[in-house]
């Protein structure tokens, strides 16, 4: 059967499924592989707050959303053109943003009476027909062709299930002109020691791709061109990471020692992690027993003659205001990161809210005032890290960082600056 090929300028693509099903890792390769066909991208990775909620809950839903496009973009995207649901409850919890008329692809081998009702379905919306008139959809026992694929391998039944996720990116793939081969070299790369695990992955992925090519019911393949990004050499960038990534530049043009103090805390650990891997450019990084010691910690390092950085989110900020006034009046350059993340008190770890502003400019008792500045994009993170540390140490003062959940989780393409047209950060002790 012939298939046709239609050109659009961009689409937004959600993975749902409960937090077992891998929807990260699908979105993380998915990604990759959009990011070298050339088109400009934005990401927005969405996690449970429940530390481990049941599976097949509502609670329990993770999710990916990519938005590619031939032209520039700025958000991930508001409304859904695809939903791969792997579960009900992804389903449930998603189906809502999807556009009238988008692609739904579902996982029938997880619609069980059991999931269903643990959804709050009381029939299967895969076969009472209560979808066909608002989405395209396209039922798949992913479960079944997975095990088809790896059924002389001898393997666990559970281990092969694990890898349902690579078929609906093998799908995806092919629906979307994306390539296999960089897929293909992480799956060997990331299981060097379980060859028996990459030859499951790999199958699984092939067989995806393989469905949507001989399937009757994918008549159609979407081609997003390459996007005209200016000249540079480009890699995706994810918003924590690109943040350290400055943080150490900075260092380096200010020719300081660079100490992390820290508390690990959702959304901003992976700062604390990212820069625990690059202690051969001169960076130390301490974990804290707590938030008051982390951001203590910064002032002896800063009062030593360091470049200080702590990073935390809302509830931890609010446990070092004291200190923070401290290093004010001491007129000690330092940068506070605040990862905001939603809701007041404890708040939601991984849900995100901009609602910190006014406790970075006033939450401290007395005269105290710090320098706030934010970015505007993952990418812009690695910017304003380093003019963070340019004001710090400028004028002797902290600086706070204000960036969220989606800025830190996200990603987008990234031209690699040239470290020599950097400004340069002078620095007068």
């Amino acid at each position: 059967m012939s298939k046709t090929l239609k050109i659009i300028d961009d689409v937004v693509i959600r993975f749902a499924g409960d937090s077992g099903d891998g929807m990260q890792l699908t979105g993380g390769r998915f990604t990759e592989a959009t990011a070298i066909v050339g088109n400009d991208l934005s990401t927005l990775p969405d996690y449970p707050a429940e530390i481990r909620a049941p599976a097949g809950s509502l609670a329990g839903v993770s999710a990916f959303q990519i938005h590619f496009s031939s032209k520039n973009i700025h958000t991930p995207g508001d409304r859904v053109d695809v939903l791969v649901a792997m579960n009900p409850a992804a389903l449930k919890v998603h189906r809502g943003e999807l556009e009238h008329g988008g692609m739904l692809i579902c996982n029938t081998a997880s619609f069980t009476k059991k999931n269903l009702t643990y959804a709050g379905y009381e029939s299967n919306p895969l076969e009472d027909g209560s979808l066909e008139d608002y989405f395209r959809l396209y039922a798949i026992d992913m479960s079944k062709f997975v095990s088809e694929a790896c059924v002389d391998m001898g393997i666990p039944s559970k281990t092969v299930e694990r890898t349902k996720n690579l078929f609906a990116l093998g799908l995806l793939f092919w629906i979307f002109g994306r390539q296999k081969e960089t897929t293909k070299t992480w799956l060997r790369n990331k299981f060097a020691k379980r060859p028996e695990l990459i030859e499951a992955n790999i199958r699984a992925l092939n067989a995806g791709y393989n469905y949507g090519e001989t399937a009757e019911i994918f008549t159609t393949r979407y081609q997003v061109s390459k996007a005209n990004l200016p000249p540079g050499k480009y890699r995706n960038i994810v918003g924590n990471y690109a943040l350290s990534l400055g943080l150490v530049a900075a260092a380096e043009k200010s020719k300081l020692p660079l100490f992390f103090g820290g508390y690990p805390i959702t959304p901003a650990s992976d700062i604390l992690h990212t820069l625990s891997a690059l202690k051969h450019h001169n960076v130390k990084t301490f974990q804290a027993e707590d938030e008051i010691a982390g951001m203590t910690s910064i002032i002896g390092a800063a009062f030593a003659g360091n470049l200080s950085v702590t990073a935390s989110s809302g509830p931890g900020i609010a446990l070092k205001g004291e200190a923070l006034g401290l290093a004010v009046i001491a007129e000690l350059p330092m940068v506070i990161v605040n990862v905001q993340r939603g809701g007041p008190s404890t708040g939601l770890p991984t849900k995100t809210e901009q609602s910190d502003l006014f406790q970075a400019i006033y939450g401290r008792n007395g005269e105290a005032p710090i320098p706030v500045i934010t970015p505007s994009t993952p990418g812009d993170c690695f910017y304003t890290a380093y003019e963070a540390c340019r004001i710090a140490l400028k004028y002797m003062t902290p600086v706070f960082i204000l960036t969220d959940g989606y800025l830190a989780n996200g990603s987008e393409p990234f031209a690699i600056p040239n470290v020599d047209e950097l400004i340069p950060i002078d620095v007068n002790f």
